[in-house]
């Protein structure tokens, strides 16, 4: 089939890509001129392991295209995605769908015989409704379905989870939209996918619904990882006792320093918008926002307890800084709230992130990035590790210890275990343990 890809963002370019080597043929569009230039030199503008490789094969191959003007792709489509972004409207917090919109307007014109068009985008509910106002008001003669296809990719893990999903969810109504979705997504017929046919609406609120409830189990354990310290627990026991039973599944229940990256932010906070101005509001999730928020400042505290209630005139050092291992983003990322905090306890602090340096040269002023780990920790008053990439899993602690200016290390991810720190002579701090 051919399909045409709206937005070269993470959702689009991953999308495009995994449909491509479906076998689609497929063209990504964006009006980015500068990152269209890249893609078609085989520069990736994102960071996702074994994305590049993807992207070129399938150029090589024939199936993957770039451009900046889509006419003639969407002209030839079967099927048109919608995947730009859907940001978190300054002021009020409901999503912008200024971009989504536009797309629409841009497809309406261009569409040539009977088109799935589909919103990969995170969009609240109701979004589809106006898209197909949108293109109706402008052709009426046009032949078209709109269609949910909410995304639900894991950043570093977004390829497989494009490949090997849990479910796919469809929501249209349109039986003819319908074989076309299930004639894109036959390749994963082999591994016996389910894919959830739904109405349109129910489709848009399934994606909020999965990611808030994600949101709240992560705040939950997180609130857990508090009570254990105040009660001298265990939270990675708690959490592996109550992962076991099948109900509640262990995933999500990693106690650290809160919630960030590019969906959960700013989908709880869209469904709380949503559910607000429909009359049926959702305090748990209202809840979990506030005390992500709330949680993510506070870390900065533990630092700060860690040296002894002063941090003027300490050497901070950082161990990550994405909001995630695997990935380049930044978004919401927990550093961006405890980085900040520091510098203002009047610590100065020196950073490294394996993939993030770069967006979090222009987020976080006045840091000092280093070039890799052991640099971070020398001369520093105390060690952070607040992304739980894999290189600082098996850090020489030995060395660290020389390096530093005193065995300070304060782990929000727990990736050490607390008897071993301290028999190695670090003062150590983690989340939720004795």
């Amino acid at each position: 089939m051919r399909v045409a890809m709206i937005g070269t963002g993470y959702v689009g370019l991953v999308s495009g890509a995994c449909f491509a080597d479906f076998g689609h043929v497929v063209t990504c569009v964006d009006k980015d001129v500068s990152k269209i230039e890249r893609l078609e030199r085989g520069e990736i503008p994102i960071f996702e392991p074994g994305l590049d490789e993807l992207v070129a094969t399938n150029v090589r191959d024939g199936r993957l295209f770039f451009a900046r003007d889509g006419a003639e792709a969407i002209r030839d489509a079967d099927a048109v995605f919608i995947a730009v972004g859907t940001p978190s409207r300054r002021g009020d917090g409901h999503a912008d769908l200024s971009y989504v919109y536009a797309a629409a307007e841009e497809i309406a014109g261009l569409i040539d015989g009977f088109t799935v068009i589909v919103t990969k985008s995170t969009v609240p509910v109701g979004t589809g409704d106006e898209i197909e106002k949108i293109i109706k008001a402008k052709r009426p003669d046009a032949q078209f379905a709109v269609v949910s296809n909410p995304e639900f990719l894991r950043e570093g893990a977004a390829i497989n989870d494009f490949k090997r999903p849990d479910r796919v969810v469809v929501g249209t109504d349109d039986e003819r939209a319908r074989e076309v979705m299930r004639e894109l997504y036959r390749p994963l017929n082999l591994n016996e996918t389910p894919i959830v046919f739904t109405g349109r609406r129910t489709s848009e609120l399934i994606k909020y619904a999965a990611n808030a409830f994600l949101a709240l189990k992560i705040t939950f354990i997180n609130e857990v990882a508090d009570l254990c310290e105040a009660l001298d627990a265990d939270v990675q026991a708690v959490a592996r006792g109550i992962g076991l039973d099948n109900r509640i599944g262990s995933k999500f229940l990693h106690a650290g320093p809160g919630y960030g990256g590019s969906c959960f932010p700013k989908d709880t906070l869209a469904l709380v918008r949503t559910a607000a101005d429909a009359g049926a509001p959702i305090q748990l999730v209202e809840t979990t926002v506030k005390v992500n928020d709330a949680r993510k400042k506070a870390m900065a505290g533990k630092v700060e307890k860690a040296l002894g209630g002063e941090l003027k005139g300490k050497r901070i050092g950082i161990l990550g800084l994405t909001f995630k291992p695997n990935t380049d983003d930044m978004r919401d990322a927990p550093s961006l709230d405890v980085v900040p905090a520091l510098q203002a306890m009047g610590a100065t602090v020196q950073a490294f992130d394996p993939e993030g340096r770069h967006e979090a040269e222009k987020l976080l002023p006045g840091v000092e990035f280093k070039d890799g780990p052991y640099d971070v920790a020398e001369s520093a008053d105390c060690l952070v590790i607040l992304t739980e990439w894999d290189q600082f899993r098996a850090l020489d602690l030995d060395r660290i210890k020389v390096l530093m200016k005193a065995p300070v290390l304060v782990d929000l991810r727990n990736v050490y275990r607390p008897d071993d720190m301290r028999a190695r002579g670090f003062k150590y701090t983690s989340i939720g343990r004795p």
